[in-house]
């Protein structure tokens, strides 16, 4: 694939770069609205996640200028950032959506930049991992209220329960930490034995809330490379009510900038999906400023670990 469709605001202003395979920064966004739906040709839920986080920031949290409390760098860090635009997507065709997502992924990959991926349903990481096979090995990083090691659902393996059971499948990812699960989802005794089995480190909501956020950040293999996997809904619903399946409790605004921020001082982060956002439920659009906030937090770390190996700062 090689060109996306034009967004019709690009993410925080930043340049829209239509050719994929001529991508020269360090940073490249792009949309993806549907995955692998359950019912074809139902869109997703989250189909206008990308471009309700696109308009979420005012020009205030965007000027490359101002210094940034929450990454303890300049808004960005130094990072150069294009926004790719949306992969098309068919509401009927889930095998054509992971084609094309996964083509898109491996584009930027190949051009040296890291992706950034607004989804888009928790069926759409699934592509976002397998695009790595032949780039880089990793370690997934989850944060979501759901495990997610269904094999299928109606016998559709490649849905929204099933993401990290379909990374654990992939050569690239060597290692995968869950944090944020709790109350009841999809996952049976079965899919919480098997994740295990295969290593997964799981962290319950009440875990990082009773022993903290930094016990996550200890688990991360140092000198790794990790991508974050991050459905909204592993965060507390008060900061991003507009989700599908809201469960109490969940992680806080500092409890993930202290875990970017620790796990960029531990690995190298080499992507990031924000996905399951539902901008209809939204809140005067909170919940979309909280996600474009946390996607400019990674942005801004990604920099750093480029221009300085001492990143973070330690005050």
């Amino acid at each position: 694939m090689k060109s996306l469709n034009k967004p019709q605001q690009t993410f925080c202003d930043f340049p829209f770069a239509p050719d994929i395979h001529q991508v020269s920064s360090d940073v490249a966004i792009i949309g993806a609205a549907h995955g692998t739906p359950y019912r074809p040709g139902t869109p997703s839920h989250a189909a206008n996640a990308a471009h309700a986080v696109r308009n979420a920031l005012a020009w205030y949290s965007t000027n490359p200028e101002q210094y940034d409390f929450d990454s303890r760098t300049n808004v960005f860090g130094g990072a150069t950032v294009v926004d790719c635009g949306d992969v098309p997507g068919d509401l009927t065709d889930g095998a054509g959506n992971r084609s094309r997502i996964e083509a898109a992924v491996s584009g930027i990959l190949a051009r040296g930049a890291i992706p950034i991926l607004l989804g888009g349903d928790d069926s759409v990481p699934i592509p976002f991992f397998s695009a790595y096979k032949g780039h880089h090995e990793f370690t997934v990083l989850q944060i979501d209220a759901h495990l997610d090691w269904r094999h299928e659902v109606h016998g559709v393996t490649h849905g929204f329960s099933s993401t990290m059971r379909r990374a654990s499948e992939m050569p690239q990812v060597i290692g995968m930490v869950q944090a944020g699960v709790r109350g009841p989802g999809s996952a049976r005794n079965d899919e919480l034995a098997d994740a295990k089995a295969w290593g997964s480190i799981i962290f319950p909501a009440n875990e990082v809330e009773t022993h903290g956020i930094e016990q996550v950040v200890a688990a991360i293999p140092e000198r790794s490379n990790v991508v974050f996997s991050i459905d909204v809904d592993g965060l507390d619903p008060a900061l991003v009510p507009g989700i599908l399946l809201p469960a109490p409790g969940g992680i806080g605004y500092q409890q993930m900038i202290t875990l970017i921020r620790g796990v960029a001082a531990r690995a190298t982060i080499v992507g990031a999906a924000f996905v399951e956002f539902v901008p209809e439920k939204d809140v005067n659009g909170y919940g979309a400023r909280v996600i474009a906030r946390l996607a400019s937090v990674i942005i801004a770390t990604i920099g750093h670990q480029r221009i300085d190996a001492n990143y973070p700062a330690t005050s």
